[in-house]
Formats: structure tokens, C-alpha cells, sequence
């Protein structure tokens, strides 16, 4: 089997005899902006409606106006969108971009606070026409087809590939996309693509750490055959974190980096009390540089199920708390190997895709700023060519 091209800093190409710029990890800032369609602009009070960040807004819209570009460039009839959440895409590409979408999550409780994000949006707009009667409409807007469905990353989900009425003349063509599909709901859409009715796959990742292994990575077989590609579940935690954001962290130099050594003590109590409880999830606990060590511990162990009133060790913990700067130390020592595993796992993606002899690419589609996860998979079973570069870019 031919070895892969090498990686580019800015985006990883599949097309033979185009060579990279420049070997590496993958460099994840976006490629730029230009001003092509502008759509889902005027009138677009989602951010207000519901609650929406700034950061999550515009996450939303560059992973959706790729989408609409691609639905184009491929002559798409309906978006999929897996693992859909609270439908932020979901109703960005349908009510903003007008895009057919039909939306799949398997929490009902999100599903019923989509529908009703959709009827407030869609009262939100109605309300902006009657103030700005100079807004016209590119033509009728439709809601996303919610569904309540889980989708198993080792067998084909049928639902997700019935086409919603009324099929087309020539037959369903489908685009699956998942902004931020967690673990093994990312793999789930790679499996998914080999099937007929689909034609374009557009796919950020995330949660690296809740991978299956076997099933979730390696999938390719160039990765497969490389000597130590195993990846334990600490380095694809690690992939995980920001890495932008905890450079800042490290320049304030404030009193927030002290959680790595409380989480650090608090492990060490679970695993005394619970030796067969491993890797926990503990919620974030808000404020932790104002509480005491042994005040972080019981919060923490209530979280995990277990007695927050255990009997602590104080000299044990204040010693553990005296190593506060020899642990973020580590965790930043920890932290370089990152883009370095994420490549690898995001390069075993395409390469998987590559080797059923599908078109892939690699792109960066918004800051890392906003996400650490910005790096979409695109991939397309018909050639595109140079059309590919209209995906590099966002509009305005």
C-alpha cells in the first residue's frame, strides 16, 4: 500500500501528485474569509432567541455554510445531521440556509428543546419581517424533521437513511454531516458513507477519549499496520483540551491552574476508596481556586457517588497540593503530544475513506479560538477537483 502524502500545516490533501507545502501536524487555523454568500443574515436572531454564544453561533454557521456549499457542489436533496443536540445546525441550515435537514438525536429531552428553539426562532423572524418590511425571503422556510433515535457505531441506522417526502424523481441524495459528533458518532457517519444514497460527508469530531478500540480508531489499514499506533485513552483525553486556550491560561499564570492538582489529589482518594472506579466524570466545580483542597475532594466525591463525608488523609492532601507547580508542568509536557494525536486520529479518517476509494479533505472551517475542534472531514465520492478550495473559505 502507498504511503500517505505528507501533512500539510494547514489543511491534509487525498489527491496524488499534489504534494503538501510543508510536513507536520496538522496547523488548524482557517485559511481566510471572502465574500461569497451571504446567507442566513438578515433577520437571523437565533444567538438572541436561544440563548446562543457568540462562539457557538459562529461555530454554527461556518460548519453550516460549509454544508450549503457542498450540498451544491454535489447536488445533495437532503442534510443529515447526527447527533444534532439542541438542532443549532440543524435550524441554521434550514431555516437560514434553506437546506432540507433532517435533524437525529438520541435524547428526547434535546429533541423537545429543539422543536420548541424552532418555533421561537421561526416566531422571531416573523416579527423582524413585520419591522423591516424591506426583508424578503429567498423563499419558504421549513423547520428541521426532528427524529429521537440512537445511532449504533457498528450497525447501519435505517432512519438515518430514509429520505423525508417527497422523494425526489431521481432518488434521495444525501449529505451527512456532525458538528462536534462525540466519539464513536463520528465513526458511525464514516460507516455510513459507503451506503448508496450518500454522496457527501461533512464531519467534525470530538471526545476522542470515548473512542471503542477495537471499532472506533485504528479504521484504516495504513494506521492499522503502524508499529505502536495504539493510542491509550490518556493520550486521546489529552488531544481533547484547547490548546490555545490553556497557552493563555499559562501566560496569566492565575490561580485557576491549580485544578489540575486538585483533580489530581481527588483521584488518588477515589481510587482509595473505589480501586475499580476508574476515570470518573466529574462536572466542572465552579470557583475552584476559592476552595480548600479538602472542600474540593468532598464536592468532587459527591459527584462521582461516593460519601462526601469519607475520612481524608489532610496531611496526604495538603503534601499533594505543595506539588502544584511539578503538575502543571507535566500537563503542559502533557499537553505538546496533542495536535500530534489528533492528527493521527483525524489522518486514520481520511485514510479510511481514501482507501474505499473515496474523495477527502481536511480543512480548518473557524478559529481554534472558538474551538479547539475546528478541523472538518470532508469527503465526496465524485471527484470535485478545484472546487474543493470554495470550501476553504468563509463567508462573511
Amino acid at each position: 500500500m502507498r504511503s500517505p502524502a505528507p501533512l500539510a500545516p494547514w489543511r491534509y490533501n487525498s489527491k496524488a501528485g499534489r504534494p503538501s507545502p510543508g510536513g507536520g501536524v496538522l496547523y488548524r487555523q482557517p485559511v481566510g474569509h471572502t465574500p461569497l454568500l451571504v446567507a442566513g443574515g438578515a433577520g437571523w436572531t437565533e444567538a438572541a432567541t436561544a440563548g446562543r454564544t457568540a462562539a457557538g453561533d459562529a461555530r454554527g454557521r461556518g460548519s453550516g455554510q460549509l454544508v450549503k456549499k457542498l450540498s451544491d457542489l454535489t447536488g445533495c436533496t437532503q442534510v443529515v445531521d447526527i447527533g444534532s443536540g439542541q438542532g443549532h445546525l440543524s435550524r441554521f441550515m434550514s431555516l437560514g440556509l434553506g437546506l432540507t435537514v433532517k435533524s437525529i438525536e438520541g435524547d428526547r429531552r434535546l429533541v423537545e428543546r429543539a422543536q420548541r428553539l424552532d418555533r421561537e426562532l421561526l416566531q422571531a423572524l416573523e416579527k423582524e419581517e413585520k419591522r423591516s418590511p424591506q426583508v424578503t425571503r429567498a423563499g419558504p422556510r421549513h423547520s428541521p424533521h426532528h427524529v429521537v433515535r440512537w445511532v449504533e457505531p457498528t450497525a447501519l441506522c435505517k432512519e438515518l437513511l430514509l429520505p423525508l417526502e417527497p422523494l425526489p424523481p431521481h432518488g434521495a441524495r444525501l449529505l451527512l454531516t456532525g458538528l462536534h459528533a462525540c466519539g464513536d458518532l463520528s465513526v458511525a457517519l464514516l460507516r455510513h458513507f459507503s451506503c448508496p444514497e450518500v454522496v457527501a460527508l461533512a464531519s467534525v469530531g470530538c471526545c476522542y477519549m470515548k473512542l471503542s478500540e477495537p471499532g472506533g480508531y485504528p479504521l484504516s489499514q495504513w494506521v492499522a499496520g503502524l508499529r505502536g499506533s495504539e493510542l491509550p485513552y490518556r493520550l486521546r483525553e489529552g488531544a481533547c483540551h484547547a490548546l490555545e486556550d490553556y497557552a493563555e491560561r499559562l501566560q496569566r499564570a492565575g490561580p485557576g491552574l491549580r485544578t489540575h492538582c486538585y483533580r489530581a489529589a481527588l483521584e488518588t482518594v477515589i481510587r482509595g476508596a473505589r480501586p475499580e472506579l476508574r476515570r470518573p466524570g466529574v462536572q466542572g466545580i465552579p470557583r475552584v481556586h476559592e476552595l480548600k483542597i479538602e472542600e474540593y475532594v468532598q464536592r468532587g466525591l459527591r459527584r462521582v457517588g461516593l460519601d462526601p463525608q469519607l475520612p481524608l488523609n489532610l496531611a496526604a492532601l495538603r503534601a499533594h497540593q505543595a506539588q502544584e507547580n511539578r503538575v502543571v508542568a507535566f500537563f503542559s509536557l502533557a499537553l505538546l503530544l496533542a495536535p500530534l494525536v489528533e492528527t493521527l486520529i483525524l489522518l486514520d479518517r481520511l485514510l479510511y475513506l481514501q482507501e474505499q476509494g473515496f474523495h477527502a479533505e481536511l480543512l480548518p472551517i473557524f478559529s481554534p479560538e472558538l474551538s479547539p475542534r475546528n478541523l472538518v472531514l470532508v469527503a465526496t465520492k465524485s471527484p470535485l477537483g478545484e472546487a474543493f478550495s470554495l470550501l476553504e473559505t468563509e463567508d462573511s
